[in-house]
């Protein structure tokens, strides 16, 4: 017996579910796997800059409907890639953005840690 991470949730109840945390969530990082445990380098970079400035934020594990996360996040975001990170509504990037506004000192700002 194969485990199948696949979800019987459909594309728009995906995409329901996607708006909502984005609007519910002033941080939310949906991520392969979770929060304690990522399932890929990126997610897991992704939480740990997130987690230097802010201690509450919202992950959502993509990976049990991938492609339909896929699709939904990139009607928001305009991106493919996995990780993704919105703050107050809004899509900042991957891990190689909160990287970017980390080494530049803008990232406590960007998520509204200050």
């Amino acid at each position: 017996m194969t485990f199948s991470p696949e979800t019987d949730a459909d594309s728009e109840e995906i995409e329901a579910r996607v708006e909502n945390t984005i609007a519910d969530n002033d941080v939310v990082l949906f991520m392969k796997g979770n929060r304690l445990m990522p399932q890929c380098g990126y997610s897991k970079r992704a939480v740990e800059l997130i987690s230097q400035h802010v201690e509450e934020f919202e992950t959502v594990d993509v990976l049990p409907a991938l492609p339909q996360y896929r699709e939904a996040l990139e009607s928001h975001s305009g991106w493919e890639t996995i990780p993704q990170t919105f703050v107050d509504g809004e899509f900042v990037g991957g891990s190689d953005v909160l990287a970017e506004l980390d080494e530049r000192g803008e990232l406590a700002a960007e998520l509204g840690a200050e």
